[in-house]
C-alpha cells in the first residue's frame, strides 16, 4: 500500500471517529492506527529475521529470482523473495546484487525506494560444467 494512502485513511478514521463518537471515536481511530503500524512492523521483522539466517547476497537460483521481479517492488518485497540480504554494489542509484552457486547473478537498481530496473548476468559456459563437476566430486566423497 502506498504510504500516502495509508496515512490518508488513518486521518479519515480520526475525522470520522470524532464526528461520529467524539473522544471515544478518536480513541478507536488511534487504536486501529497503532494496530496497523504494529502489523507493518511485525511483517518487516519477520522478513528480516528470515533473511538474517542466510548468507548475504546468495539465492538458490538467480534465474528464478529474475523471473519473479517486477518494477515498483520495495526492498522488503525483494528480501522476502530472496530470503537473503543483498550485497550493496553502488551508492547512487542504489544497486544491490544476489548470486547463485552456479555463478549467475542478478543486479537490481532502486530509485526512490522502488525497484526501477534489474539485469541478469549468466555464468560463463565453463562455470556450469565446473560447478557440476565439483558437485559430482563432492557427492562421490560423501558416498
Amino acid at each position: 500500500m502506498n504510504p500516502v494512502v495509508g496515512w490518508a485513511l488513518a486521518a479519515l478514521a480520526f475525522v470520522a471517529g470524532w464526528i461520529g463518537w467524539g473522544w471515544r471515536g478518536l480513541a478507536l481511530a488511534f487504536t486501529v492506527t497503532v494496530f496497523w503500524l504494529v502489523l507493518q512492523f511485525s511483517r518487516s521483522l519477520r522478513v528480516l529475521r528470515g533473511a538474517g539466517a542466510n548468507p548475504v547476497g546468495h539465492v538458490p537460483n538467480a534465474v528464478m529470482l529474475h523471473s519473479r521481479l517486477h518494477a515498483g517492488m520495495t526492498m522488503l518485497q525483494v528480501i522476502g523473495l530472496t530470503r537473503s540480504l543483498g550485497r550493496r554494489l553502488a551508492e547512487n542509484p542504489e544497486r544491490w546484487g544476489w548470486a547463485d552457486p552456479g555463478g549467475a547473478a542478478v543486479e537490481l537498481a532502486f530509485e526512490r525506494g522502488k525497484l526501477a530496473h534489474w539485469s541478469l548476468q549468466r555464468a560463463p559456459a565453463g562455470a556450469d560444467s565446473a560447478a557440476a563437476a565439483n558437485a559430482a566430486t563432492a557427492g562421490e566423497a560423501e558416498s
